[in-house]
């Protein structure tokens, strides 16, 4: 248990470097008796005499010698401290803890972090990656800062507020023999309950998407394969193993370079939102908003 505070210390080093209590009272902004009563509360704390009184004058023994030095280093740097805290964290090396779900880790988050790193350099973020339950479990167990999800969060205690808006689309291979049948006409409801889909697991965020736009419509929706990996679906999708539903933003580099198509369906435009999630309460410091206005200026471009 510390018996100093930094008052005591600060009181201390105005009184050696005055040689009063008075002069010293006027530099720390107290009164005489109340700045002579903190150096008699550091003294008792210590259970050592600090100054010789040489007429109306205090005068460091050899304690108070040696303690001046240590007692204006650690002055300063807590003044250093709250400059860096005060300036919003600008000179405070600062790690986050930042837990994103698969797609937004691999595919919104990179350039967040670039524009974070350019902004803040003194600001190091920690990922951890995984699929929006897991996520979403950090951010209440406090052993993540903040969560970047795909979905939305049923978790008690976490506040959710929608960030990006994505397309979900469904995709195939060229070669698809769903493909070839739309040229003539959308495919249509029926065909979709029948076909062979490939999707995420369970407690993924893109699975609980996928199900909350296609389960209303098809009624069923049965997986031929399921992979923990909505990247890995894509590949699958590319080798005609299947189709699928997957974020645009995943999939978008593939439809450029025809590896991948978006199946003409009779079904509506699907779109949902990337969410960031916060356990309800809990306090910005200066460096986690540093990394919220960033994920915002993202959701702008």
């Amino acid at each position: 248990m510390l018996h100093l505070t930094l008052r005591q210390l600060e009181i201390f080093c105005a009184v050696a470097q005055s040689g009063s209590t008075v002069a010293a009272a006027d530099a720390v902004g107290l009164s005489q008796s109340a700045t002579s009563a903190a150096l008699q509360q550091l003294e008792g704390a210590l259970n050592i005499l600090l100054f010789e009184r040489v007429g109306r004058n205090l005068v460091l023994n050899d304690a108070g010698r040696a303690l001046l030095p240590q007692a204006l280093s650690l002055l300063e740097q807590a003044r250093s401290l709250e400059q860096a805290l005060g300036n919003g964290g600008a000179g405070l090396p600062v790690r986050l803890r930042v837990a994103a779900s698969t797609t937004v880790g691999s595919y919104v988050l990179p350039p967040v972090l670039a524009a974070l790193a350019r902004s803040h350099p003194h600001i190091s973020v920690d990922v951890r990656i995984s699929n929006t339950r897991k996520v979403a479990q950090a951010v209440e167990l406090l052993e993540a800062d903040i969560g970047l999800i795909e979905g939305s969060s049923h978790w008690s205690g976490l506040q959710v507020q929608p960030w990006i808006k994505d397309e979900l689309v469904i995709v195939a291979a060229p070669s698809d023999a769903l493909v070839h049948a739309a040229q003539s006409k959308p495919v249509g409801v029926g065909v979709l309950r029948q076909a062979r889909w490939l999707l995420r697991e369970e407690g993924s965020g893109t699975r609980e998407m996928v199900e909350h736009a296609l389960l209303p419509r098809l009624q069923q929706l049965q997986a031929t394969a399921t992979l923990g990996s909505s990247e890995a679906i894509a590949r699958c999708v590319v080798q005609a193993l299947g189709i699928s539903c997957l974020p645009r933003v995943l999939v978008q580099s593939m439809l450029d370079d025809g590896s991948l198509v978006v199946l003409p369906t009779s079904l509506p435009k699907m779109e949902r939102y990337f969410s960031i999630v916060q356990r309800t309460g809990k306090h910005a410091s200066p460096a986690l908003q540093a990394f919220l206005d960033a994920c915002m200026a993202h959701a702008q471009v």
